[in-house]
């Protein structure tokens, strides 16, 4: 049962004892069928800490935190500047740019945006599920949806990767120093005045992902491999 990671917003430290919220406990008791005495993983930014099923009262599981199994994660910072796309391929997006490491999520609003409202609730929901499966200790920010304009003016200390069609550039940079933030366009891409924009922010980079056209989220997976490549 040691495989079983969930994400506990609450301090955590040895002989803490507490219970999990209703949809945690029927996970452990329905899903993966846990019993009194057995053992898992709670984790927050503090850490990873072994834990062990206390007792089980009208289907909510009492637990006492036994050791800490992991200290505090230590993450190089990975941002996901984005326009917001159709359901079902944001929400794979998002899944898989928070196995892939993204420290901070900034959903663009664009002149050719078609998605132009999120679920925050939902997106968190999704995030915190990728990191307890991925084995992440930090969850991911994400933030609320803002400008473009906005996202440059405010933004100016990172190091800007933008992955654009029209650029013949294939390698990068990375910074050790600063944020790499990687800025996906929208299914329409940006238009010739954003571009332009974008091209003239201090210090940004270029880089020209595929020789073919690839779907937003199929940008952001390819793109961000090669940052954790790089990185590491």
């Amino acid at each position: 049962m040691n495989n079983i990671r969930l994400f506990y917003p609450e301090n955590l430290s040895i002989n803490l004892e507490s219970n999990l919220d209703k949809s945690q406990s029927h996970y452990l008791l329905k899903v993966m069928r846990i019993k009194e005495g057995d053992t898992f993983s709670v984790f927050n930014k503090s850490g990873e800490w072994k834990s062990k099923v206390n007792s089980i009262s009208k289907n909510l599981i009492n637990f006492r935190v036994i050791e800490q199994v992991r200290k505090k994660g230590i993450e190089k910072e990975i941002w996901l500047a984005f326009s917001p796309i159709k359901s079902n391929y944001f929400n794979f997006m998002i899944q898989k740019a928070t196995e892939l490491g993204v420290t901070k999520f900034l959903p663009i609003i664009s002149e050719r945006s078609i998605v132009r409202k999120i679920n925050v609730e939902r997106l968190t929901k999704i995030i915190i599920e990728s990191c307890e499966q991925s084995n992440r200790i930090n969850i991911p920010v994400i933030e609320k949806p803002l400008s473009l304009e906005k996202f440059l003016n405010y933004n100016d200390k990172i190091n800007l990767i933008f992955g654009n069609l029209n650029t013949q550039n294939k390698k990068v940079t990375i910074s050790d120093i600063k944020p790499n933030c990687l800025l996906i366009g929208p299914e329409g891409d940006y238009s010739s005045k954003e571009t332009e924009q974008i091209l003239k922010f201090n210090g940004m980079q270029s880089i020209k992902l595929s020789d073919n056209i690839l779907r937003s989220e199929t940008a952001v997976i390819s793109a961000l491999s090669v940052i954790n490549f790089l990185q590491n």
